[in-house]
């Protein structure tokens, strides 16, 4: 079977406009794909360097196939059928070890016709290390590699305006691109560099905040082999990920421009705010499934596809998302329905397996995050309680009680609320107190909901009802009723 290369593979080749820290799956199922698809359908013709921010060689370099590896894209698409796109991927040039190849690394800084900067070094690769040292080779953290090569830039280029770049940040840290500019900054502080490398910073550069939305499934493991078979060549690179896809860059109207948008396919905005598209997912998104999750695991199912393959909980997440979730959010309503839509196609994916468990951790932080903002919104635009999130609430009440169908559920979240929980329902079990008191105990933790949701008119008692019902009538049955009441 040949490899896949440059040699045996037709591919074309394009010009080194881009600089990406990180190697990972994400960015090349994500980043390197749209990039792939402008370079295709547009004039963006960018060729990728990519930079090997950690130090450790046991992982072979992208270089041993030329760059190249296969995309397989999986998943539902707009029209509601199963759909699997195969790509060979093109515009990555080289993987550069910056550890080992650090002068390579800081010569591409005198490559003038370079225009963008990606990365994902992770939530925690955006970071500051004091001791790091401007003549390291090179710095540890990221946002001081990232200072070695932009004051290499500019040293080279006598700080001209139209030698700065475009720098994208991925990392799933709320407004990156302000963070990272931060850090940057604080180097040039530590390091003594000349004021006019940091008004070149700020006059040439654009650091953006971005969104990234897309649930990388990685490397094949089950299937490599008869993938290899199926396509014909030996790849050691595959990356696998989910239908959708959405890009929103908080970035100067240039940039459209810069990456060739017209007429492509790819799922970009470019924005002055991705404030209203972070509050969309974590609202539709992230609040379906952390509403769905005690729910649907109560009533004895695992997953979230097995739960979207049933009516009812299948009825309640798109009651919940369009008539109580989407209410309250800003951007237009035909853009909500349709983002919606997609996330219900997501939540159906035959080929992503979301254990609801999984979604679980940490959930009563999440339904703080996720769910009350919405409720709270919700009750004073209607005035009235939104019946469906009150059985979320609910529903999560009861699967802290750690027991489905007599069986311990390994719950994970803070001490003080597992504590809290095994009190409370030990208290109830014991005839000690009410249901009434025990969901005021949750409710009225002002230390967690930074306000005592029992003070909000008519939420504690639908609760309690909600709960009430779950314990006499199951959830599935309770569900079923209030989705023919709304």
């Amino acid at each position: 079977m040949k490899q896949l290369n440059r040699k045996n593979v037709n591919a074309a080749q394009y010009p080194t406009k881009i600089i990406q820290f990180g190697e990972g799956n994400f960015l090349r199922a994500f980043v390197d794909w749209q990039i792939h698809r402008l370079n295709k359908e547009g004039e963006l013709n960018a060729g990728v360097s990519i930079i090997r921010p950690i130090n450790y060689d046991t992982l072979p370099l992208l270089n041993t196939q030329d760059g190249l590896y296969t995309t397989i894209v999986r998943g539902i698409n707009e029209s509601g059928d199963v759909e699997e796109q195969v790509e060979v991927i093109d515009c990555v040039n080289e993987e550069i070890p910056v550890y080992q190849e650090f002068e390579k690394f800081m010569a591409l800084a005198s490559q003038p016709e370079l225009e963008m900067i990606f990365s994902n070094t992770t939530e925690a690769g955006i970071e500051f290390i004091a001791t790091d040292k401007l003549t390291d080779a090179p710095a540890k953290a990221f946002p001081g590699k990232l200072t070695q090569w932009l004051y290499k830039r500019f040293l080279t280029f006598n700080g001209q305006l139209d030698k700065g770049l475009i720098i994208i940040p991925c990392e799933l840290i709320d407004y990156n691109g302000e963070k990272l500019k931060e850090l940057v900054l604080r180097y040039c502080d530590i390091w003594q560099l000349e004021n006019e490398f940091e008004q070149w910073l700020h006059n040439a550069n654009h650091f953006c905040s971005t969104l990234v939305d897309r649930i990388v499934t990685g490397f094949p493991h089950k299937e490599h082999e008869q993938l290899q078979k199926k396509f014909g060549y030996q790849d050691d690179f595959m990356v696998t990920s989910e239908y959708f896809h959405f890009f929103a860059i908080q970035g100067p109207p240039s940039l459209k421009q810069t990456l060739g948008l017209t007429n492509s396919s790819v799922n970009i905005k470019v924005v002055d705010d991705i404030s209203p598209y972070k509050h969309r997912k974590v609202a539709i998104l992230n609040g379906a499934h952390t509403a769905l999750v005690p729910l649907a695991y109560m009533s004895g199912i695992d997953s979230v596809g097995e739960a979207m393959e049933d009516d009812v909980f299948e009825r309640y997440v798109e009651a919940l998302i369009f008539n109580e979730i989407i209410p309250t959010l800003d951007l237009p309503k035909s853009e909500l329905e349709s983002f919606a839509k997609e996330v219900i196609n997501r939540f159906k994916n035959p080929f992503i397996h979301h254990l609801l468990m999984s979604i679980s951790l940490n959930s009563m932080t999440k339904f703080y995050t996720r769910i009350v903002p919405q409720l709270l919104s919700y009750i004073e635009q209607q005035q009235q309680i939104p019946a469906l999130m009150v059985q979320a609430i609910a529903g999560q009440i009861l699967m802290y009680r750690g027991l489905r169908d007599d069986q311990v559920i390994e719950l994970v979240d803070s001490d003080v609320w597992l504590e809290l929980y095994a009190a409370n329902w030990r208290a109830f079990d014991n005839k000690e107190i009410s249901l009434l008191q025990l969901v005021s105990s949750v409710l009225s933790a002002d230390w967690h909901w930074q306000q005592d949701l029992t003070k909000v008119p008519n939420l504690l008692d639908a609760t309690t009802q909600a709960l009430s019902a779950f314990l006499s009538q199951g959830v599935r049955n309770t569900l079923l009723a209030a989705l023919e009441e709304v």
